[in-house]
């Protein structure tokens, strides 16, 4: 099969190494770090505090001059509780789709972007390109921070940055920002027998998540609206919730986490400080009726900013002429781009694959995804030498 994708054989490599969130990832970074050894390119690694993790930078080409940069995360979701029909480290191909966890977020793009290494280091490219690799996007876009402060320190940086997140290889200009709390309550157990003694945390959790659901119905209904995103209003959503230890028990403790996914002119802060203001007005009074220990506690899980680069935009522009696109598209889900284009460089997001798939089980990219990223990249080095 002549048009059959050269870099699947990278990305095999790629999926083959446990990058979940909570490992290390350095087995991946060495291997690339190693890969651009062999066609003499230096590459620098930026360690956390543990040592146990690390993004990746390089520069293929000049290294006097700004040039283009592919940018990736290593990591990758979990597979736990999930029904997978075949193992998730190794790809499987079926039907023209290769199955194996990442192969859609995000391993699909950083394996094309290493497997044309070699085009770049023999390109005689007059502009160079960048490789930003990073660690724990999933668990709120942590390792790209340090690697922006770096970057900052740097001579030269990126005159733009290329995200190759599942987009089906169109160019994405705009996407959400988020904002993750937790939120702890802080009851007063004592028998069930005698409930209104107590102070039931699940119960007071639960009109609080009740809240959160009436703000996103208003959004939904009242706006505001922005009908270029695939989910056009800002959305709030709790997934998780802990309290309680027995029926027989009133309840002191109950933690749950909830999020806000909000369009670009929202205020987060405003967000989140009208949850707390209900939970102050209406809550608190007759929690701390019963006793003063009670009360709640909140905490920031993770945040970063929505990505808004205009149309006209010179990185916008390229990426457009290389994805052969006319038009581009917003999003609801959220990458590293948008911390990217506060550190000063303008962003899109492009890549192979569908964010349906994405943490799935028997997640997949499509061959002919990977078949339009490749010719995206070679299009990429004509452009750069020219």
């Amino acid at each position: 099969m002549a048009d059959y994708p050269r870099s699947t054989e990278m990305l095999r490599r790629l999926v083959s190494m446990d990058t979940t969130s909570r490992n290390s990832n350095l087995e991946l970074i060495d291997f690339v770090r190693d890969h651009l050894d062999r066609f003499g390119i230096a590459s620098e690694l930026m360690p956390d505090a543990t040592g146990k993790k690390a993004c990746l930078y390089a520069t293929i080409g000049p290294a006097d001059m700004p040039g283009i940069c592919l940018s990736g995360h290593s990591d990758v979701v979990p597979i736990d509780g999930q029904d997978w029909s075949t193992d998730p480290w190794t790809i499987t191909e079926k039907d023209g789709l290769l199955h194996g966890r990442g192969t859609c977020d995000m391993k699909g793009f950083v394996a094309v972007a290493l497997t044309w290494v070699e085009q770049f280091s023999r390109g005689n490219l007059r502009t160079p390109v960048h490789l930003l690799l990073s660690y724990d996007e999933e668990v709120g876009c942590l390792g790209v921070r340090g690697a922006l402060e770096r970057l900052k320190q740097m001579p030269v940086r990126p005159k733009g940055v290329i995200i190759g997140e599942p987009t089906e290889m169109r160019v994405t200009t705009a996407h959400k920002g988020k904002k993750s709390v937790r939120c702890h309550v802080h009851g007063h157990e004592c028998h069930s027998s005698l409930a209104p003694k107590g102070v039931n945390a699940v119960e007071y959790a639960a009109e609080i998540i009740a809240y959160l659901k009436s703000m996103g119905r208003r959004f939904a209904t009242d706006g505001p609206f922005n009908h270029d995103y695939d989910v056009p209003w800002t959305t709030v959503h709790t997934g998780l919730v802990h309290g309680g230890t027995a029926l027989n028990i009133v309840p002191k403790d109950c933690r749950f986490d909830f999020e806000f996914r909000y369009l670009p002119g929202t205020d987060p802060e405003a967000l989140y400080d009208d949850v707390r203001a209900f939970a102050d007005a209406k809550l608190l009074p007759e929690m701390k009726a019963v006793t003063s220990n009670a009360g709640f506690s909140w905490e920031e899980i993770s945040a970063f900013p929505g990505l808004d680069t205009p149309d006209e935009a010179e990185i916008t522009v390229l990426a457009k002429a290389l994805a052969q696109a006319n038009a581009t598209i917003k999003v609801a889900f959220g990458t590293e781009a948008g911390l990217i284009q506060q550190a000063g460089m303008p962003a899109v997001v492009c890549g192979p694959g569908s964010i349906d798939q994405a943490h799935k089980p028997n997640e997949f990219v499509a061959l002919s995804q990977l078949a339009l990223c490749e010719a995206f990249m070679d299009r990429l080095v004509a452009r750069l030498k020219a």
